[in-house]
């Protein structure tokens, strides 16, 4: 494989920004104060619009950290998390830097005083923009799934191995304490023996509608936005958002939310990787749009330790399961555990509550951006663990398990039938249709190598 293109030429790069609107017009400005000091690390954060936003603030906010970078192809976006980080209201207070808006992200990996790279761009971008930042010595904050495929997985893992940098995958509810707690209780036989966990999401999202080519907006670099993506042309129904339910970037709703939950469920059972793979579901709710992928899917994942996790993806009818719009609830031989970002309830098998730790006012944990308390603590441990002061509560190779999972399903709903796999590292057996689904195709020039 051939080596990710670091630098832009000069021509390039002012042509692209000056296109886009971004990347000039926002040069490094002085420092609220001197150096920050050894014990604070520089922290560039990668896609701001969304998510990237609620990282960009907490991480502003972490003890031992100051963002230096705000970086998306979209001008708008990275304007408005500066001022926002800038705003005398405690967060400029806590920064000992001014943070500088910057369109490519080779720009900030090639500046040696960045120790490491938040990534919240589409998930196109996760994996190829973590390989680069391990490249260049940075540590690395990625939002779930860790990878557009199943090759990307196995790929960070290596990479981290490789490098040797602290690499931390967002799915926050990994340090939430309650959560830390039921699954120490369940490992200590709590509800006896777990054999079975249901996963689920379920939202009421609209039709995306038909799109239509036109010219890209002049607030938006889409070249680099389409970056490791093979290239097509600008429609205006995908940006930002609905980029989700396209191949070509997205990775489903499995891998979008569901990533969260089954995630939850595969460290309650103490599994790693499935022997077979079921999906049935299909795009039901709305018919006639551009949306490419199911809104409906039940998924299965059975394990060689006769267990097995489900998972229920809504997309467009958002009816709660539990009463909550996602959760986990994790099945053993004396009792139930329901559990969510707000804590868990615990049941017998006569269906009698036996314990709880719930938050009733925390809220079903839909929105978009899902800043609160649980991805503060998430992204205070990468900082710490970066420092040598902890260890990181959800390590790359955790994560690719169970985004893994997710992509699994998405090839055993395409191929419309059931996958069996290896144990060993979740590689399908005997289907090479079903295999070649493992990877994706690369705009030339930009396929990862490690």
């Amino acid at each position: 494989m051939t080596r990710m293109p670091r630098r832009l030429d000069r021509r390039t790069f002012i042509t692209s920004a000056a296109t886009a609107g971004v990347g000039l017009g926002l040069t490094r400005t002085p420092a609220f104060g001197q150096r920050a000091p050894s014990d604070t690390m520089r922290v560039g954060v990668m896609g701001v619009n969304g998510r990237g936003a609620a990282l960009a603030r907490g991480f502003a906010l972490a003890r031992g950290a100051d963002v230096a970078y705000i970086c998306d192809v979209d001008s708008r976006a990275m304007e408005k998390v500066i001022a926002d980080l800038t705003r005398a209201d405690g967060v400029a207070a806590k920064q000992s830097i001014q943070p500088v808006g910057e369109g490519d992200v080779r720009r900030i990996l090639d500046d040696q005083e960045v120790d490491a790279l938040v990534i919240a761009a589409p998930d196109h971008w996760h994996a190829p923009a973590t390989i680069m930042a391990l490249e260049a010595g940075k540590h690395v904050y990625v939002e779930k799934p860790c990878g557009h495929n199943a090759q990307e997985g196995e790929w960070l893992v290596a990479a981290q191995r490789k490098y040797g940098q602290v690499v931390q995958m967002g799915n926050q509810q990994r340090s939430a304490p309650e959560s830390i707690r039921i699954i120490e209780e369940i490992r200590d036989g709590l509800i006896g023996r777990p054999y079975y966990a249901r996963a689920w999401y379920a939202n009421t999202r609209g039709t995306i509608g038909r799109g239509k080519v036109a010219p890209s907006p002049a607030w938006l670099d889409y070249e680099l936005w389409q970056g490791p993506a093979p290239r097509t042309a600008y429609r205006d129904n995908v940006i930002h958002y609905n980029w989700h339910w396209f191949w070509r970037w997205g990775t489903a709703e499995i891998n979008n939310n569901g990533a969260h939950e089954i995630d939850m469920a595969r460290w309650a059972l103490g599994v790693d990787y499935p022997t077979r793979v079921t999906s049935a579901g299909g795009r039901y709710h709305f018919t006639g749009d551009d949306w490419e992928m199911v809104d409906t899917q039940v998924a299965s994942f059975d394990f060689a330790e006769n267990k097995t996790i489900s998972w229920e993806g809504r997309s467009c009818n958002g009816r709660p399961i539990e009463g909550r719009g996602r959760g986990t609830s994790i099945h053993g031989e004396r009792g139930t555990v329901v559990l969510d970002r707000n804590g868990y309830v615990v049941y017998d098998n006569d269906n009698q509550e036996i314990k709880r730790d719930l938050d009733e006012g925390g809220g079903s944990g839909l929105s978009v951006l899902g800043a609160g308390p649980m991805t503060d603590t998430h992204i205070q441990n990468f900082v710490d663990a970066v420092h040598g002061n902890a260890s990181p509560n959800a390590p790359i190779d955790e994560g690719h398990k169970s985004v893994l999972l997710c992509h699994l399903g998405n090839i055993a709903q395409r191929t419309g039938r059931a996958l069996t796999c290896d144990p060993s590292n979740g590689h399908i057996v005997g289907d090479a249709e079903a295999a070649a689904l493992w990877g994706r195709e690369y705009a030339p020039g930009w396929e990862p190598r490690v």
